[in-house]
């Protein structure tokens, strides 16, 4: 049973407010990494870094993230959605004074692990939290549109906003300025948001999340360095396999596993996994390689092509809120439809202006794979959390962003084994193929959903 406060049943202000106050949490958690990314040479500077330091800075907050999730939607279901929230909150702004603070590269390192498990929790209670602030179908369609805008503004805005922040008050200011959004959801959330948790719980399987979360961070690690070392990558990446197979067969043998069964073996809920996959491998991975493209194909400089990579991330900012509105007129399987298929069209337009050469074309394809993505990200996260049996929320939601950045990170080591070794742009065709088949596959998998927005009754 799921103790809740009553839920909005009106799209009033209340309604829009605390859409708000959930999505502040999604923008932290991706204003976070797009802002650091323009800094990250003056940090290498400052704290004498070089290129292998300086990714363990992004590799130490998407590790601990990534191993933190499932842990997060465990505790949410069984201690309370909104208190997990909160408590990642405060994580996540402890940690990023901490951050500002380093004057070290390991003690830079470890606050952004600290930051990377405030941001799974933070994430991960916020999400769970759309499910008992917004059980309509309707209402929580467009309470994940709110969360999806401010998401884009987010990977759209920035590199920009810390690039200001930066050169203004130097890079530990991107860190401070976490304070007053996290400020406003400490203070916001307990008004705003209802509490849901089970009435009673069985135990947390405490070695079983380690096995697993241990999995999770050996597999993304192997697969992060799959490319600069393949031997290495390969290693991580098995030794996570054998701890999945380890895992699997522990939960075959307790009476009440980690995830529950019904929706570890839901068709539906499989087939969003594989959705997010595919969008996070045809559209977010693709984002990594397009600067280099832009620069080799067509001979501009680095500011420009930050300004063309607008055409792929606009959309974001705008086109959610149709999202929301194909979802509800058409259902889940034609709007995710229409979505992936933008996406794998938009990556075929890009293979073939990688051949060509045709700036018009860049752009077209930038545009479409921009829109695939900006119809179907938060919308994908409202059908998971439908499909979740009653009090697991906190775990779908986990998994939405185990799906996301697992997709990520393959999509970029993949990238990266296809990227090319001379000038032009004409390598980078097979690495625009690669993401068009991702699309394809979502696009398949697209025929395993129920025609409607909710799960069928």
């Amino acid at each position: 049973m799921i103790l809740t406060d009553d839920p909005s049943v009106t799209w009033d202000r209340r309604a829009r407010l605390t859409a708000g106050v959930l999505g502040l949490g999604a923008f932290l958690t991706q204003f976070d990494v797009t802002a650091l990314v323009v800094v990250m040479p003056a940090i290498g500077r400052d704290l004498g870094l070089g290129m292998p330091g300086l990714a363990w800075v992004i590799d130490a907050y998407s590790l601990a993230f990534t191993a933190a999730l499932l842990a997060a939607g465990a505790l949410a279901d069984r201690h309370g959605r909104r208190g997990v929230l909160l408590l990642g909150n405060a994580l996540f702004a402890a940690a990023s004074v901490a951050c500002a603070l380093a004057g070290t590269a390991p003690a830079l390192c470890v606050a952004r692990a600290a930051q990377g498990i405030g941001a799974a929790f933070l994430i991960t209670g916020a999400i769970a939290s759309i499910a008992g602030s917004f059980p309509d179908p309707v209402l929580r369609a467009r309470a994940l549109a709110v969360i999806g805008i401010l998401s884009g503004i987010a990977m759209a805005l920035g590199p920009t906003l810390g690039g200001l922040l930066a050169a203004w008050l130097g890079w530990p200011a991107i860190f401070l300025a976490n304070i007053l959004p996290c400020g406003l959801i400490a203070r916001a959330v307990p008004r705003f948001v209802g509490e849901g948790r089970r009435e009673a719980g069985h135990p947390v399987d405490w070695a079983g999340l380690l096995v697993l979360t241990g999995a999770l961070g050996l597999a993304v690690e192997g697969v992060l360095q799959a490319q600069a070392a393949p031997s290495m990558g390969l290693i991580g990446v098995a030794a996570g396999l054998a701890l999945a197979i380890a895992f699997a067969r522990r939960q075959r043998r307790r009476a009440h596993p980690l995830i529950d069964p019904a929706l570890a073996s839901d068709r539906a809920v499989k087939a969003v996994i594989v959705l997010l996959l595919a969008i996070s491998a045809g559209y977010w991975a693709v984002l990594v390689s397009l600067p280099a493209f832009l620069m080799a194909a067509f001979g501009i400089d680095a500011q420009r092509a930050g300004f063309a990579l607008l055409a792929a991330t606009l959309p974001m900012l705008v086109l959610p809120p149709v999202g929301s509105r194909m979802v509800r007129q058409a259902g889940w399987r034609r709007a995710f439809g229409s979505a992936l298929g933008l996406i794998t069209i938009g990556n075929a337009i890009l293979t073939a202006t990688a051949l060509a050469g045709s700036p018009a074309g860049a752009l077209v394809g930038m545009t479409a794979i921009g829109a695939g993505a900006a119809l179907a990200h938060s919308q994908l996260t409202g059908a998971i959390v439908a499909l979740a049996p009653s009090g697991a929320a906190g775990m779908a939601s986990a998994l939405t962003m185990v799906a996301r950045q697992g997709g990520f990170a393959l999509g970029v080591a993949a990238l990266g084994v296809l990227a090319p070794t001379s000038p032009g742009g004409a390598g980078y065709a097979a690495s625009f193929a690669f993401a068009a088949t991702a699309g394809l596959i979502g696009l398949c998998a697209c025929g395993a959903l129920p025609g409607g927005s909710d799960r069928p009754r």
